[in-house]
């Protein structure tokens, strides 16, 4: 009775947390994957140990090449059950750079996982780590014959504590997962004041996907990812990727952003393409997982200069241990 209400008060706790963190953020900054389905421990912290095996990925995306301050995010994360399998640990470090700005951070995560059924796992998690910000004000270029605030030519270098939280359901056929990965709004620059000064934004995740059989060689799995962020908009990730043999996956995703009513006159939300995805993933061992993804981007950003090379590159790659002689694992979609 006592280990139930623990359960139940650790349950209630993430869920108040994501409340209240998904009521308050205020703007999209968060780095963007187009394989987050292969990367979910950078977005939610309860997903951590769900492989059942000590599992490490590196992921490096390449956004807009050949436009200057364009981002470049790398990503690795470590993550393992332990204490048969009731305990997920995980660790994530990343780097992202955009323009003048590069982020870096490292985080540690715990997930508490709780059966549910006969093959279904409740994971609760939480992380908790600190975040190098920089900002290299003093290399801005300003245009001939503008205006010129002293301000804006001093460096900003923080160090920045956060913590995390998140909801993870899985099966080996399917997930549910919400999530706010980090909750603290710190500031990022001490110059202004109240709502206009530069904060880090909450970001919060819901996310979904499921595997459909369709005979003993092909498997489709959809999926999808929903980011919100107050005075952001509300992007929606669909995805679709078909498996052959469970070792090689060919895919697409529809990246599609929704524009709140303060930007347009019509008092309607508008709906904004952002990019259609082409992915590729191939399981070149029991142990070692390759994929590659590219953007199209039908934005503004490719529309305002055609030769303007805008697209995206992503690689990623997974390295899985634990596939001893003593334990053989079912696939992992997920």
């Amino acid at each position: 009775m006592l280990q139930y209400s623990k359960i139940k008060n650790w349950a209630f706790f993430v869920l108040l947390t994501l409340v209240v963190g998904g009521t308050q953020v205020q703007a999209q900054q968060d780095k963007m994957y187009s394989q987050y389905m292969f990367n979910m421990m950078a977005l939610n912290p309860a997903y951590a140990g769900s492989r059942d095996v000590l599992s490490a990925t590196g992921l490096y995306r390449n956004q807009w090449v050949n436009v200057d301050g364009a981002p470049k995010t790398m990503t690795f994360t470590l993550d393992a059950p332990i204490n048969k399998e009731r305990v997920g640990l995980g660790l994530q470090a990343y780097n992202d750079q955009i323009g003048l700005q590069n982020e870096t951070g490292v985080f540690a995560t715990y997930a508490f996982r709780i059966k549910v059924g006969e093959r279904s796992t409740l994971a609760l998690g939480l992380q908790a780590g600190a975040v190098s910000f920089r900002w290299d004000l003093s290399e801005a270029r300003f245009t001939p014959g503008g205006s010129f605030d002293p301000a804006a030519t001093t460096n900003i270098s923080k160090i920045l504590p956060n913590f995390g939280t998140g909801i993870y359901i899985s099966n080996d056929k399917s997930y549910l997962g919400v999530s706010v990965p980090q909750l603290i709004a710190n500031n990022l620059s001490d110059y202004n004041t109240g709502e206009n000064r530069a904060k880090q934004r909450r970001h919060a995740y819901f996310m979904s996907g499921f595997v459909i059989g369709l005979g003993s060689t092909l498997k489709l799995k959809p999926s999808m990812l929903l980011k919100y962020s107050n005075g952001a908009p509300l992007a929606f990730d669909g995805n679709l990727n078909l498996w052959i043999n469970d070792r090689v996956a060919v895919g697409t995703s529809y990246r599609k952003n929704q524009w709140s009513t303060l930007n347009n006159s019509a008092g309607t939300s508008v709906y904004t393409s952002d990019a259609v995805v082409g992915l590729v993933e191939v399981q070149l061992t029991d142990q070692i997982r390759l994929g590659y993804a590219y953007d199209m981007m039908l934005n503004g950003l490719r529309q305002s200069n055609l030769s303007i090379n805008s697209g995206s590159h992503e690689i990623m790659l997974r390295y899985e241990f634990g596939f001893g002689q003593s334990k053989i694992l079912t696939p992992r979609y997920f």
